[in-house]
């Protein structure tokens, strides 16, 4: 069982920044591949991005390339990511989630039901 555990959400201005932590459980974390979801209110929850186990690969929602950035420290169990120039569309609640057989692949998954693992979520409110 892996317990994850988001951080670092809160209010922010448009086109301020923020970094979300996710803190894992366990000593299986280096051969996860984690991604990071977000949901609105009203909308589905959609894909934001995603780091392989090793970290050599990457994976973004284009509506966020190019502003946010994710990485990780299997040192520290955590995953990051960085939110830079933030727009009020961005606001959501934002979820962590483990994808438990992300060693074996060679990409990034980004169907939310593909994950095993999810975190209870942080809220990011950007105002206009």
């Amino acid at each position: 069982q892996v317990q994850l555990v988001e951080s670092g959400g809160g209010l922010v201005q448009a086109g301020g920044s923020l970094r979300l932590s996710c803190a894992a459980s366990g000593r299986t974390f280096s051969s996860y591949t984690m991604g990071w979801f977000r949901q609105a209110p009203g909308k589905e929850r959609e894909f934001v991005a995603g780091i392989l186990w090793s970290g050599g690969s990457t994976n973004y929602a284009g509506s966020v390339k190019g502003r946010f950035t994710i990485s990780r420290d299997n040192a520290k169990t955590t995953v990051y990511l960085q939110m830079n120039s933030l727009k009020p569309e961005d606001t959501a609640a934002y979820y962590c989630a483990a994808d438990q057989q992300g060693y074996k692949r060679r990409g990034v998954l980004t169907r939310g039901d593909e994950y095993d693992y999810w975190g209870q979520g942080t809220q990011v409110t950007v105002s206009s």
